[in-house]
């Protein structure tokens, strides 16, 4: 190592309270949204709020993150267990089918389940839209069905999560503020005119479906209670939207409030469900009332600094920004003809990102869902659930390096909750001890399987959410924490220990009936069939999470006996992954031909990522079939299937490759139907498309950018592992985290690293990889 180009020094306290921003931290446009898709997300972990920025109409789309029709159910079938030994026999016998026959007639949920999809008004329930807020204006002096606009402008600071968009009529600047305040709770929008009395509006509030709208004194409401499934009313709401004028008259009427003649306009939203609060009505107006009283500029003041006590934590450059003032609409485009030219559209994203966190996860309330908060419908896709096979869990996987560490204890508390039901459902169908949440899963507690088998029946869950839960204990440290999750994982461990039965054909441990998520295979017969026996990922997460647990019990000084009986079963699980005969890691434990030969799912690869237990240093033959396995799969795929293989090719050290599929991430589109195969993207308010609008592909995305420029899960500190060509002119990083609670700084020039700075809040050696060389070098107290 270049000890000149190199350093290693303490960072002062004062120093580490905040890092500095780009100026071009913002997303630009030059007309409004057109659709939903192009509005600009506003949230607080709680509200989310979504302008279109229209200049005759404009549509503001408000959310809360606890929003959910449907209600607690019980859809356990409580005789499954009874068959449960029939199917392990047909599986032995390699009868998968007539196994899966039987999954499908007894294990699967009552009733109706997820509704496929589609349960917002079954019992499951679905996420969905709080309100439509709606703005008409007029313009003194100016066509009053085609007016000439002028210098249209719209954008969004990501330095402190404020919206706006401004124009031109008639010669009169008009200008609008929008942001959801991290400081007394509610949305804010703010209308002004750069001339005096230019400002007309009418307002109202609306939903697709039950609701109510009154005007009390000078107050619009809108309040109702959304379908329980059940044939009744479930969870109840209230929205309020109070009015600030600066000149100008208010009247009232069926139609909502009309302004006229107004010089500035100032809108204060707050709302509230009665999800874990009867009084909800009475909180949504003390906060409206103690918002109100504030001034505009004291609000935004207040706002500001509590969001940057997060955002600017972690600082990234990826290269020069050539393109900061072209629309992003734009740079997206060019973006694909020649990526070289904006290096640093990928910081950008990235960033966005990270804002997207924070704008969705609020500590002592729910983990991000689907589409994060924000959803512009009754029906939302998927129901906007929380997917326990990939999709929650990628989720939280910038959270940590990112710099973002509490937004993990959100999906903490998620998963606590989801325990006991999970017990229930795991004695009702494998008679197994612990706890199992299957695919999809819901904020009322659903832990059963889903409706078909082939899908439905995947028990990744318990394990991929441990996973989840032990990184943040990986990157803080914190023995307590470790010990409030301890019985959660003990309880995946122990659900997986009653699944395992002895292979007769290996003498392996494997767990029986299972499946890969959502992929299927052809039997001899030629049938197909997704039940089987010990798939690759459940070896996988087996051997990480009792692992995890024998840790974690010693360091506790607990259990002494099961501690022991995890580490005999350890010895005995199958392989890390097997190879087969053309070379890729199997997904099953035969080597079936896949249906699907390029499916979205590459489950078979936890191990490389979010798992460590396939590594170049640790298992070197396993890498090439790593490689083998995603090139059979192919490049395309899902928005979030993109943002996974480029977090798989950043483990395997391959840069260019990963960026490739970032390129590919990043292609625009403006599709809304739900896709299952290839074609995600990216809509042009840099919204991950699925199709439909999906938020893990964001943050996979950002956890595959993190991935390629630092990983810290092999034993020591990686830096510019899997740079890319595009990034290595130069680049600065500030702030971003590796396992063991440590803090890096880095900066480099040509693809060397020319300067870093490592520390922590303990003193201590730590081993690091810099410019191809590993040294061990002292991080120092702060």
């Amino acid at each position: 190592m270049n000890k000149k180009l190199l350093s290693v020094i303490l960072f002062t306290t004062a120093f580490l309270s905040g890092f500095g921003q780009d100026n071009n931290l913002k997303l630009s446009y030059n007309q409004p949204a057109k659709q939903w898709e192009e509005s600009l997300p506003l949230g607080n972990g709680r509200l989310g709020m979504m302008p279109d920025g229209g200049i005759l109409s404009e549509k503001i789309v408000l959310n809360d993150i606890t929003l959910w029709s449907g209600s607690p159910q019980d859809a356990n079938n409580y005789e499954a267990h009874i068959r449960l030994e029939e199917v392990r026999k047909l599986i032995a016998e390699g009868k998968n089918d007539l196994a899966q026959d039987i999954i499908n007639k007894d294990f699967i949920c009552r009733g109706e389940g997820s509704g496929n999809g589609v349960g917002a008004h079954i019992p499951f329930g679905s996420y969905q839209i709080l309100a439509n807020l709606s703005l008409k204006f007029s313009y003194p002096g100016a066509d009053a069905a085609n007016p000439k606009v002028e210098d249209y402008r719209r954008g969004l600071s990501l330095e402190d999560a404020i919206a706006n968009s401004s124009y031109r009529i008639n010669g009169v600047n008009y200008t609008k503020e929008y942001f959801t305040s991290y400081g007394d709770d509610v949305n804010i929008i703010r209308i002004s005119a750069d001339k005096a009395k230019q400002l007309n509006c009418n307002i109202s509030i609306d939903r697709p479906e039950r609701f109510s709208t009154g005007i009390k004194g000078e107050r619009l409401e809108i309040s109702g209670a959304l379908d329980n499934g059940h044939g009744g009313n479930g969870m109840k709401y209230f929205g309020a939207v109070q009015v600030k004028l600066k000149d100008g008259t208010m009247t009232t009427g069926e139609n909502g409030l009309t302004i006229k003649g107004a010089s500035e306009i100032i809108l204060y939203v707050s709302a509230k469900t009665d999800y874990n609060d009867v009084n909800f009505k009475t909180t949504a107006l003390n906060i409206l009332n103690r918002a109100s009283k504030k001034t505009y500029s004291a609000q935004k003041l207040l706002h500001t600094a509590a969001y940057q006590k997060l955002f600017t934590r972690m600082s990234i450059k990826l290269g020069a920004a050539p393109q900061e003032s072209i629309p992003t609409d734009q740079r997206l485009v060019n973006f694909q003809k020649d990526p070289h030219l904006d290096p640093a559209l990928p910081a950008l994203f990235f960033q966005f990102s990270r804002y997207l966190l924070i704008s969705s996860i609020r500590v002592g309330l729910l983990p991000p869902n689907l589409q994060g908060l924000w959803a512009n419908q009754v029906q939302t896709p998927w129901n906007s659930d929380y997917h326990l096979d990939l999709n929650l869990q990628m989720c939280h996987w910038p959270v940590e390096v990112a710099n973002l560490s509490e937004l993990n204890l959100p999906l903490t508390d998620y998963v606590h909750g989801l325990v006991k039901n999970g017990e229930r459902t795991a004695k009702a169908y494998y008679n197994a001890e612990g706890w199992i949440a299957h695919v999809a899963a819901n904020i009322w507690g659903f832990t059963e399987p889903g409706e078909s088998a082939n899908w439905g029946i995947t028990k990744v869950g318990p394990g991929w959410l441990s996973n989840n839960l032990w990184t943040h204990y990986q990157y803080t440290g914190d023995k307590k924490y470790l010990a409030e999750i301890y019985p959660v994982i003990k309880g995946a461990a122990k659900f997986y220990k009653s699944l395992l039965v002895k292979d007769d054909k290996t003498g392996w441990l494997l767990t029986s009936p299972s499946s890969s998520p959502e992929n299927a295979f052809y039997l001899s017969n030629g049938k197909e069939a997704s039940i089987c026996i010990g798939p690759t990922i459940d070896n996988q997460i087996m051997r990480e999470l009792f692992t995890n647990v024998v840790s974690a019990s010693t360091e506790l000084n607990l259990d002494a006996d099961l501690r022991r009986e995890l580490q005999e079963i350890i010895r005995h699980l199958a392989p890390v992954a097997q190879i087969s005969k053309d070379g890729r890691i199997m997904e099953w434990m035969e080597d079936y031909k896949e249906v699907e030969p390029d499916h979205r799912h590459i489950s078979h690869l936890y191990g490389l990522y979010p798992a460590a237990l396939i590594t170049p240093g640790s298992t070197p033959e396993l890498i090439d079939a790593c490689k083998k396995t995603l090139e059979a799969r192919g490049d395309d795929g899902t928005g979030w299937s993109l943002a996974y293989k480029m977090l798989f090719w950043a483990r395997l050290h391959d840069g260019d490759r990963a960026f490739k599929l970032y390129k590919d991430l990043m292609r625009t589109t403006l599709r809304t139907d739900i896709n299952y195969g290839a074609g995600g993207g990216i809509y042009p308010n840099l919204l991950c498309a699925g199709p439909p609008f999906q938020i893990d592909g964001n943050f996979g995305g950002a956890a595959a950018i993190a991935e390629m420029l630092i990983q810290s899960h092999d034993g020591f500190i990686d830096l510019l592992p899997a740079i890319p060509s595009e990034w290595k002119a130069f680049g600065e990083i500030k702030g971003i985290k590796a396992q063991g609670n440590y803090t890096i700084n880095m900066s480099w020039k040509d693809g060397v690293l020319t300067d870093y700075k490592i520390f922590s809040p303990n003193p201590g050696k730590v081993k690091v990889r810099a410019n191809g060389q590993i040294e061990e070098v002292t991080a120092t107290k702060i």
